[in-house]
C-alpha cells in the first residue's frame, strides 16, 4: 500500500466575508444630483500562512462612485477563505494561491459588493469577471523585469 502522507492536499476550510465598510458621506445633497456617476474599481489579493498547511487568501474590491467630483459612495469588501493546502512544490503552491484561490473567493465578493449597493437604495455595481491567471502571469512578468533592469539574475 502506497504511502498517502506526501500526496498533496487542497480543501476549502471555510469561506467568509472579513470586513465590509459602505460611506455615502456627501448624503443627502449628492442624492439631488441628475449627473451620470462614475465609477472606479480597484481589486487586490492577499495570501498569508495562519498555520501549518493552512493559508488565508482575501479578495479585496474598492467601489468608489462619484459624481461631479464628490463621493456618492463607497464601498470596501473583503472576501476570504481559509485553504487547506500542503505538499505542493513553491511554484504551483504560489500558483494556487494566486489563481485558484481568488477564483473560488470571487463569486461571494462580487455579490456582496451587489448586495450592498442595492441595500443602500442604488443600482447594483456588478464586478466584471476577471481572470486572475492573466493577473497572475502579468505580475510574474513585471517582477522578472524589474529584476532584470536591477540587474538581478533571473532563475529559469
Amino acid at each position: 500500500m502506497a504511502d498517502d502522507n506526501n500526496a498533496p492536499v487542497f480543501q476549502i476550510q471555510r469561506m467568509y466575508l472579513k470586513d465590509l465598510s459602505l460611506e455615502q458621506p456627501n448624503a443627502p445633497a449628492i442624492l439631488l444630483e441628475q449627473a451620470q456617476p462614475q465609477v472606479d474599481i480597484k481589486l487586490s489579493l492577499a495570501a498569508e500562512p495562519v498555520a501549518e498547511g493552512l493559508f488565508e487568501v482575501s479578495v479585496t474590491a474598492t467601489v468608489t462612485t462619484t459624481v461631479q467630483d464628490k463621493t456618492l459612495f463607497l464601498i470596501e469588501a473583503k472576501q476570504a477563505g481559509i485553504f487547506e493546502i500542503r505538499n505542493l512544490p513553491q511554484d504551483q503552491l504560489e500558483g494556487i494561491l494566486a489563481i485558484v484561490c481568488p477564483q473560488m473567493i470571487y463569486p461571494y465578493l462580487r455579490a456582496i459588493v451587489s448586495d450592498v449597493c442595492t441595500r443602500a437604495g442604488f443600482p447594483p455595481v456588478m464586478l466584471t469577471e476577471v481572470n486572475f491567471q492573466a493577473m497572475f502571469e502579468a505580475q510574474q512578468a513585471q517582477m522578472a523585469a524589474a529584476g532584470q533592469s536591477n540587474g538581478e539574475a533571473i532563475p529559469n
